[in-house]
Formats: C-alpha cells, sequence, structure tokens
C-alpha cells in the first residue's frame, strides 16, 4: 500500500506567526493561501501544512496519487483501496472514504496517542 506524499499538518493559532517562524527555518510557500488561514510550505522534501481554525489537532496528512511537489504520480493506491486494506486490518475510522465513488476522496484514523492520520486524495 503506498500512501502518496507526506506531510505535517499543523493547527496554528496565528498563521502569521507561525509563517514567520517557519520561514525563518528556511521553508517557503508551497500551495495554499494565508488569507483562507492555511498554507502549505516546504523545505527540501519536508511539508508542513499551518492551518488555524481548520482543525482541533495536529495530524499526519498522507495524499495517494501525488508525489512530494504536490505533482501527479501515473501509478497510486486509491484511498478507497487504502480504507479497504486497513478496514481488513480491523482498523476503526472516524471518517471515510464513501467507496461507491472515484477521483477525490479522503478518511481519518487515529493513532494509538490520539494523533488523527488524514488520507487525502486530491486526483
Amino acid at each position: 500500500m503506498q500512501l502518496g506524499a507526506f506531510s505535517v499538518s499543523l493547527t496554528v493559532k496565528d498563521i502569521h506567526a507561525s509563517l514567520a517562524f517557519y520561514e525563518k527555518l528556511g521553508f517557503t510557500h508551497h500551495v495554499g493561501d494565508v488569507s483562507q488561514n492555511w498554507i502549505v510550505l516546504k523545505n527540501g522534501e519536508a511539508v508542513i501544512g499551518l492551518f488555524q481554525g481548520m482543525f482541533e489537532k495536529n495530524a499526519l496528512t498522507f495524499n495517494p496519487g501525488w508525489n512530494q511537489d504536490a505533482q501527479g504520480v501515473a501509478q497510486f493506491t486509491d484511498v478507497r483501496e487504502i480504507q479497504r486494506q486497513l478496514r481488513e486490518k480491523g482498523m476503526e475510522f472516524m471518517a471515510e472514504a464513501d467507496e461507491s465513488t472515484t477521483g477525490p476522496a479522503s478518511f481519518i484514523i487515529v493513532d494509538p496517542d490520539g494523533n488523527p492520520v488524514i488520507v487525502d486524495q486530491h486526483v
């Protein structure tokens, strides 16, 4: 099972202060819009999303169908197939992808420490 591109999604109190902090660490704008309270930053292969008022907790995010530059890849495991495989392994879901659909979809599971793991397919 290939989970796709990986990033950390951070819940921030002040997106402008967080953006300034991570820019000092060498992160630069990748996608997103601060005026909409979200932005994704990159430093080499490291990807961090800053989200103000969108999530309750920090989360790990995987994007099937994307590489670390948010570019589509030719072959990938569809989010619904990943969900099916995890269900077969006994995983419980906080939110599920509709398996009767194709294209963009997502699901959320929670790790043993309460950290959300978001699998979010955009293609």
